[in-house]
């Protein structure tokens, strides 16, 4: 026979469950703010003897009204055993799908993400759920569209839970991370990098797509980017093309200059795999742009502004002076990587970069990269002094960064037509790094011949 505190009990159990199944939408989510409210931080014990063991029924009412509206889930406590209900009655199709909803809100759709989170850190058997529900899509291309930077950093703290300790789905986590890069979200690419390092160390494998896709973040541009003026007013010149430099262009650069960063501490990291020398061309043949698919968009606009042309170049510019930056870096980084790209002709595409008067960028930082390049090795010092002339070499050594302010536009010629060929040296010659005496400066009688004797080789080829 039960006592008069569990009739009570049961009393307004039942109570609370007539008033929710007769109450609409926003009586509900009232009630449900007031449950929210009145049990913060009860353990599952507390609740179900606060309920006369029945807080289950009002869990199934919850959920199962869940999976029909939709409606704002704030915090939850959830027990295992709680979970578990959740969980079968769809929990976790329920929370991905709120992803999707155009009118659902982004702070509901941030809640959901939470619980995500909830359900990922309960242990390995729950990531696994999620992936098999196709979570790591629906979560990837939420990330990718979301509008608010905190939601993203949510969805990037969820991704980061599902690639450790699964296994199972770790390899589909990574390959989302890797489809993430190309989106137009500057926040979601910049945070898709860094998961992916973390990624990356714990696959110990690459996947073929990831070069192409690191490659082209470098040259991500994105509408914060804004010209001055209509392109016919400026008229052709090329020194009236500027950025508009409004509230939030500053605010661009500094996500700009984040992504390449992250971008570049990936591409460090790579080049310990098996994608390394595909990295490394890929790197290189940057520096010389290709305007064929440009092009074709040329054929598409009506106007023949010499603005639009530099427009659609742009990209390609951007992409280039990132090239020139990491391939610095790079260098730096492992001086075994730097005599690798010399056989990959990176002295002559970093010099052909430094004649892109079109993009100032391009041509400081191909030039500060091609200072280290000349005091690293001797061979290089040679070729690029023979090319460039004694005036221009000077003017190089003096401030390589600010040559591009110096130069005037036979000289930057020189350098955009280039034909100089270290690699065809180092193959011929069989001279490379570990030759210790070549590097320090002092090369044998036999290594200048060599030298020498390609030197004149170029020249007769200019002539």
């Amino acid at each position: 026979m039960t006592s008069i505190k569990e009739q009570a009990a049961i009393s307004r159990l039942l109570s609370f469950l007539q008033d929710w199944d007769n109450a609409g939408k926003v009586a509900r989510s009232n009630i449900l703010n007031n449950f929210i409210e009145a049990n913060q931080g009860k353990t599952a014990p507390e609740l179900e003897q606060e309920f006369s063991q029945g807080a289950s029924l009002f869990l199934v009412r919850l959920t199962t009204w869940l999976r029909l509206t939709y409606p704002l889930l704030n915090r939850k406590t959830i027990s295992n055993r709680y979970l578990i209900e959740f969980l079968e009655v769809g929990g976790v199709l329920t929370l991905l799908e709120i992803l999707a909803l155009n009118k659902i809100t982004e702070e509901d759709k941030k809640e959901s993400i939470k619980l995500l989170q909830v359900i990922a850190n309960s242990g390995r058997k729950y990531k696994e759920l999620i992936c098999e529900s196709y979570g790591v899509r629906s979560i990837a291309e939420f990330l990718a569209k979301s509008k608010s930077e905190e939601t993203q950093e949510e969805v990037q703290v969820l991704l980061d839970s599902l690639i450790h300790g699964n296994p199972k789905y770790q390899n589909q986590v990574y390959k989302g991370l890797i489809a993430l890069l190309p989106c137009a979200s500057p926040k979601a690419q910049q945070l898709a990098l860094q998961t992916l390092r973390t990624a990356q160390s714990i696959i110990g494998t690459t996947h073929p797509s990831i070069v192409d896709c690191v490659l082209k973040v470098l040259c991500t541009m994105h509408l914060e980017v804004q010209y001055e003026g209509s392109p016919t007013a400026h008229g052709p010149r090329l020194q009236h093309l500027s950025l508009n430099w409004s509230r939030g262009t500053v605010g661009f650069l500094c996500r700009l200059a984040e992504r390449l960063s992250q971008a570049i501490e990936l591409i460090k990291d790579l080049v310990n795999y098996d994608v390394r020398p595909a990295l490394l061309t890929g790197l290189v043949a940057l520096l010389i742009p290709s305007f064929k698919e440009t092009s074709k968009l040329h054929s598409e606009i009506v106007s023949d502004s010499s603005v639009l042309e530099l427009t659609a170049h742009l990209p390609l510019f951007l992409q280039q002076a990132a090239a020139a930056k990491a391939i610095g870096i790079l260098a730096r980084y492992n001086t075994t990587l730097a005599e690798e790209m010399l056989h990959l002709r990176v002295v002559h595409s970093l010099m052909a970069a430094m004649g892109n008067t079109d993009h100032s960028n391009s041509q400081r930082q191909a030039s500060v990269t091609l200072e280290y390049f000349v005091e690293l090795f001797p061979v290089v010092e040679e070729h690029v002094r023979k090319t460039m002339g004694e005036e221009l070499y000077k003017l190089f050594l003096s401030n390589a960064e600010n040559l591009y302010m110096k130069i005037d536009s036979i000289q930057a010629d020189i350098l955009a037509a280039n034909k100089v060929n270290v690699a065809r040296v180092l193959h011929l010659s069989g001279l490379s790094y570990s030759d210790m005496s070549f590097y320090a400066g002092h090369p044998n009688e036999d290594q200048v011949a060599y030298i020498t004797h390609f030197q004149k080789e170029d020249v007769e080829e200019k002539e």
